[in-house]
């Protein structure tokens, strides 16, 4: 607990501090965002504002991650490891396509098919590493399995796994960068998602099949570290909304969004709740599918279902203002990792 504690606190201060310096020098640099022309015109008046904050995130919460266990001594795990090595391997990604879109002065980095194939990439050896790397009763992050509340069917075998957690690693970091369209929103929608992957981190570690067995034990490698990545992630978007909440002074930029939804989809795996991960990042799902519904039925029928997508946009277009968007879909996203966390803890539920 000391450990999580130290983490999130560090990253917390270095993000509430260090993004006002990050703000200045990416201002002086000329690191700005770029604004598509037949986006909301309201955010016509967001040109300029610097972006690739989430280099603040990445940086505050590896940091947090490491001074927590030297401080308190304790042994850093290779699910901890591997999880931030997902977030930093992501965050290059994004990073390079923000970079292009400020070198060239475009609204467009990366090509989608150079920025999906690192995703593969990373995401193919995130899932190959996490089956290796066995503890001491031969445990390792992850299975070759499905999972919900813990791994349940017949394994897989090894490449399906890679197909599906590659799948899902691209899956979630675009949802989370397709949400990022509004200060703050993506920001304070990931802050709560992790902050359930703390608790239930938390209470796998309690319920752990290594110290006793019962009906619902669970079979995971390192709970403990686990949480110490969540709580040092959200220590730095804790940080780091002050200065991202409406009216933001920073984006966080593809750096930010791909690396914050890596972190989910990573701690998803390692935890054993690939499926649950759904539901606790329920607004991200909504959000992906409305770009989904949005393309598809426009290529179909030449119709278009929203008045723009992502979803966030349809509103704005509607009349509602900014704030009002975020805190409403900050609601949301509550309720769905309310229903998520019901939905883990049922089952301990006398009866």
């Amino acid at each position: 607990m000391k450990t999580i504690i130290v983490s999130s606190g560090v990253a917390l201060l270095l993000a509430l501090f260090g993004t006002p310096v990050a703000i200045r020098i990416f201002t002086k640099r000329g690191y700005g965002q770029l604004i598509r022309e037949e986006g909301p015109k309201a955010h016509l008046t967001k040109r300029g504002t610097p972006t690739m904050g989430g280099t603040v995130i990445v940086i505050a919460s590896l940091i947090g991650y490491l001074v927590g266990h030297e401080v308190t001594d304790d042994p850093m795990s290779a699910s901890g490891l591997l999880v931030l090595m997902l977030m930093a391997g992501l965050g290059a990604v994004g990073f390079i396509d923000d970079f292009i879109k400020i070198y060239k002065q475009t609204s467009l980095g990366l090509r989608s098919g150079a920025k999906l194939a690192g995703q593969a990439v990373i995401g193919a050896v995130f899932a190959l590493e996490v089956l290796r790397h066995p503890d001491g009763v031969d445990l390792t992050p992850a299975d070759a399995h499905f999972s919900f509340l813990r791994d349940f069917g017949p394994a897989i075998g090894v490449l399906p796994f890679v197909l599906w957690i590659v799948f899902m690693i691209a899956g979630t970091s675009n949802a989370v960068n397709l949400t990022d369209g509004l200060d703050g929103l993506a920001t304070g929608s990931a802050i709560l998602v992790l902050a359930a992957y703390v608790l239930i981190a938390n209470w796998q570690l309690r319920n752990d099949c290594t110290s006793f067995l019962s009906k619902h034990c669970y079979d995971v490698r390192d709970p403990l570290d686990l949480a110490v990545v969540a709580a040092a992630l959200l220590g730095a978007c804790f940080g780091f909304l002050w200065w991202n909440a409406p009216p933001a002074r920073i984006f966080m930029g593809d750096t930010g969004s791909l690396s914050l939804g890596g972190v989910l989809a990573g701690l998803a795996v390692a935890t054993k709740t690939q499926l649950l991960l759904v539901v606790l990042g329920g607004l991200f799902v909504i959000i992906a599918m409305s770009v989904i519904v949005q393309v598809g039925s426009y290529k179909m029928t030449g119709q278009r279902v929203f008045r723009m997508a992502p979803l966030q946009h349809h509103f704005e277009l509607l009349g509602w203002e900014e704030t009002t968007i975020v805190i409403r879909f900050w609601l949301i996203a509550g309720l769905f990792v309310a229903l998520g966390l019901g939905i883990f803890y049922v089952e301990w539920l006398p009866g």
